[in-house]
């Protein structure tokens, strides 16, 4: 069992939460965690209580950025002509523009 920990608001983080997910929403989340920048417990509690993840910059966020625009070419050289896109895919690509647009508005504003 893990030890109890703090969070940004200086309580006690002594509660466990577990849910079940299929494979596929598994590896899901896990690219969105590694795209947010944060841990999985950061990120799934931010999500489930409708808080934003904001994302910033850093050597983690851009190498998770490198490696999933890797496997997005990947895919995207296994599908022909466009058909048999699966929506995983899109979110994916959507999330990594958003992300990418943002980082471009930071680096204008500095």
């Amino acid at each position: 069992m893990s030890a109890k920990n703090l969070d940004n608001r200086n309580r006690w983080r002594s509660k466990t939460i577990g849910f079940r997910v299929s494979p596929e929403e598994n590896e899901q989340i896990n690219i969105l965690v590694r795209l947010s920048g944060l841990t999985k417990q950061d990120y799934i509690t931010k999500r489930l209580l409708c808080h934003y993840v904001v994302v910033q910059g850093n050597p983690r966020v851009y190498k998770a950025l490198r490696n999933e625009l890797s496997a997005v070419l990947q895919e995207l050289r296994r599908i022909e002509a466009g058909s048999g896109v699966d929506d995983e895919l899109l979110e994916t690509i959507e999330l990594i523009a958003v992300i990418l647009g943002g980082m471009k508005g930071e680096e204008q504003n500095e």
